[in-house]
């Protein structure tokens, strides 16, 4: 972005004032009053020639801390801005634009920069450090840019805006919800705990121990063959079993809105389930679950995140930066997807809910240790049903705390959770 007019208000009236000293000058014969209005006119092009000989500008690159902003969360951006001057360039102010998607006061001064004659080299390059820091407004992936740096000569006569082309693409992941554990549940639902109790009564030392080999859980050391052998030693015997659990989110159009199939971040509500997704996600891998994620049809939405792996939690939460709502409707196929298993917690995560949805989605219940449905928009006595059915139940919204809801429903068993 440049602007048409280089000069300020006033060296605007300097300007003028020059043409009407010419112009006095002219009729009443006053030969001073040239000498002085070519005196301002050589002022103002003196102004506007330091000003657009002085600086150049060759490379412009962003770093974020950390690299995946959040809804709601504070994000540190660093600047660095490569600039090659001969001449020195007096101060002027940046701005770096901020799309709809983000917040944060971006702008600043922009030093003045001695010659880079001065280091021996005609040009030298020039270093200046910027930062801020931006919050995450709407979930996407949306562009940081341009900068755009104004500066004015000494004497305050002329300005130049420079925009610098370069920008950086942020991705904003939905927004993670510290919820409660499952620690209550952890031995009916397949939990961490579940292997503990597996082993109330097993001898210790009637077991075989064999030395570890790579892969082996941490989990399975026999401490004591180890002490006796002085190296690793597992338990032969003991058979440890992966708790799963399976989060669900239904995104047909015909239970969100079109809103939310256009592009991510439009539908409040799908934006509520979305956060309700990996929130739950999170909790249950960090407590200990191996979680698949899905969509009602079963696509897989991200894949398997094996129990305590926050690192792919957090490369899920890139992913889900994207996900946008579909338009097929197959909800009502879901429980073909639970024929003939059974699995830990499932929790559905759905917008619209109706009483036929209730029902269909009845027979999955039976299937699990621990069904959860999160509902944004459930109509009529849908979540009564649901519960009749043997699903957790909670209603969820943006106006509504998350961490409220699923602490209701994971803590009262099947119940009725509407607040």
């Amino acid at each position: 972005m440049r602007r048409a007019w280089p000069l300020t208000v006033r060296g605007t009236g300097a300007v003028v004032l020059a043409v009407a000293c010419f112009i006095v000058a002219n009729e009443a014969g006053i030969v001073e009053l040239t000498y002085f209005g070519i005196l301002l006119l050589a002022a103002v092009g003196a102004s506007v020639a330091s000003l657009y000989l002085g600086r150049r500008t060759d490379v412009v690159t962003r770093s974020l801390v950390p690299d995946v902003a959040a809804v709601g969360r504070e994000t540190m951006v660093s600047v660095r801005v490569g600039v090659r001057t001969a001449l020195p360039t007096p101060p002027g102010t940046w701005r770096d634009a901020l799309p709809k998607g983000l917040r944060g006061a971006t702008e600043g001064p922009f030093p003045a920069l001695g010659s880079g004659l001065r280091g021996g080299a005609g040009g030298g390059e020039r270093v200046v450090n910027l930062t801020y820091t931006i919050t995450g407004a709407r979930r996407g992936v949306h562009s940081i840019g341009p900068l755009t740096v104004t500066s004015s000569d000494p004497f305050g006569l002329a300005r130049r805006t420079i925009a610098f082309s370069g920008r950086t693409p942020v991705t904003v992941a939905p927004a993670v919800v510290d919820l409660s554990p499952l620690i209550d549940y952890a031995g009916a639902t397949g939990g961490t705990l579940h292997t503990t109790t597996n082993q109330i009564g097993q001898g210790a030392d009637n077991l075989v121990a064999r030395p570890y080999a790579p892969g082996d859980s941490m989990r399975r050391i026999h401490w004591r063959a180890t002490a006796h052998r002085d190296e690793l030693m597992v338990r032969q015997e003991e058979q440890e079993s992966t708790p799963e659990a399976t989060v669900v989110l239904d995104r047909s159009a015909e239970r969100w809105s079109m809103d939310a199939v256009r592009e991510p971040g439009a539908d409040p509500a799908f934006e509520a389930g979305v956060s309700a997704c990996v929130s739950v996600v999170a909790r249950l891998v960090h407590d200990g679950y191996a979680v698949e994620v899905i969509d009602s049809e079963g696509h897989v939405l991200a894949e398997r995140i094996d129990g305590g792996d926050m690192t792919e939690v957090d490369r899920m939460l890139a992913q889900f930066a994207t996900v946008t709502a579909q338009r097929d409707d197959l909800l009502g196929r879901l429980p073909r997807l639970f024929t003939g298993i059974s699995t830990g917690p499932v929790v559905v995560i759905v917008g619209r809910l109706d009483p036929v949805d209730a029902d269909a989605l009845g027979p999955v219940a039976h299937h699990s240790t621990m069904p959860l449905v999160l509902a944004t928009s459930p109509t009529g006595d849908a979540l009564d049903r649901a519960a009749d059915h043997g699903w957790h139940i909670a209603r969820i919204d943006p106006d509504r705390d998350l961490a409220v809801a699923w602490g209701n429903a994971v803590g009262r068993g099947v119940s009725h959770v509407l607040g």
